[in-house]
């Protein structure tokens, strides 16, 4: 068996990946802690810094304990990107590798990994005007009506995605509209990928019920620890709507209640909702596009980790597996 100081050597990156609320940020933190890792954010929203509450971030305490990065990095008024956030994941990397420490990344963003480990297509950007017309277009005939203008923008996409799936369906309708050319065209031509690294992918992959029940109960202890109040805040800046800070779930749920429109119990169900869907799109994504060398059919805790954690830590620390 390999001792830990050869992981840095063999340039390995361990990739801790689930749908939302399935104990990836508490598996990968006792993992970095136990390898002499640091951990790198793969999701999202966990990128701005405008919403620690409301995406679950590591605490303070948690960041206390092992190096976090690119965890509340970028300010509500900007556009994070899966290209962006390559790059700037890479930087970390070989940070910690040149550090002798255990790079852990961790998170849900399917794109954002994708974009590391198999590359991304080199989309020139678009334009505001054209995002926010997407945006409206959307709100304006509903999900099922727009998947349809997508399809005939561009089929491939068209027939992969949801109809709820809104954000990645107005990048495509965006990016068709900006481009003359479908978005899927563009995916085609992927480049950038760390071929020079070795990924260990573990997957937690819950249940249905038992992940529908943990969100529930996540939402609800975000709301107990502040995020009317962050979501409040982050209104009082005046952003632009269609930015991605303000569309993570529960902002706009929050922000009704906020603007007297619903009940908070009602911004609540509907964020719950919201975040179950979510977390359906990301079980087909990881079902059919993420090859894992470990995968966990359970929720990771601290109190039952035993076996989980001592299977992945004897699985990183082997050369040839």
């Amino acid at each position: 068996m390999s001792s830990v100081d050869d992981l840095a050597a063999r340039k390995t990156v361990l990739v801790i990946a689930g749908p939302t609320a399935s104990g990836k940020t508490a598996l990968a933190l006792d993992l970095a802690e136990a390898l002499g890792g640091c951990v790198i954010n793969a999701d999202s929203m966990q990128v701005y810094r405008d919403l620690r509450i409301l995406t679950d971030r590591p605490t303070a305490e948690d960041e206390a304990r092992v190096p976090h990065r690119l965890f509340g990095v970028l300010p509500a008024s900007e556009r994070g990107s899966a290209a962006w956030w390559r790059d700037a994941a890479s930087v970390a990397i070989d940070a910690a590798l040149t550090y002798g420490r255990v790079p852990v990344l961790c998170g849900g963003t399917g794109l954002y990994l994708n974009a590391l480990m198999r590359g991304i297509a080199d989309v020139p950007p678009v334009p505001p005007e054209t995002v926010a017309a997407a945006v409206a277009r959307h709100a304006a005939i509903g999900g099922a009506a727009f998947r349809e203008e997508v399809r005939a923008l561009d089929p491939v996409l068209g027939a992969r995605l949801e109809a709820g799936d809104s954000q990645r369906l107005q990048r495509a309708w965006a990016v068709a509209r900006a481009t003359g050319r479908p978005l899927s065209d563009w995916q085609a031509q992927s480049h950038g990928a760390r071929a020079d690294l070795t990924f260990r992918r573990v997957l937690l992959f819950p249940p249905r019920p038992v992940s529908a029940e943990a969100v529930d109960a996540r939402f609800r202890r975000m709301i107990d620890d502040g995020a009317v109040d962050e979501v409040r805040r982050l209104a009082a800046l005046g952003l632009d709507r269609s930015l991605p800070a303000m569309r993570a779930i529960g902002v706009p749920q929050l922000i009704d209640y906020l603007e007297e429109k619903i009940t908070l119990d009602a911004a609540v169900e509907a964020s719950v909702i919201a975040t179950r869907q979510y977390a359906k799109r990301q079980r087909t994504w990881f079902r059919n596009q993420f090859v894992s060398d470990i995968q966990i059919d359970a929720q990771y805790s601290q109190s039952g980790s035993g076996e989980i954690f001592s299977e992945i830590r004897s699985f990183v620390l082997t050369p040839d597996s």
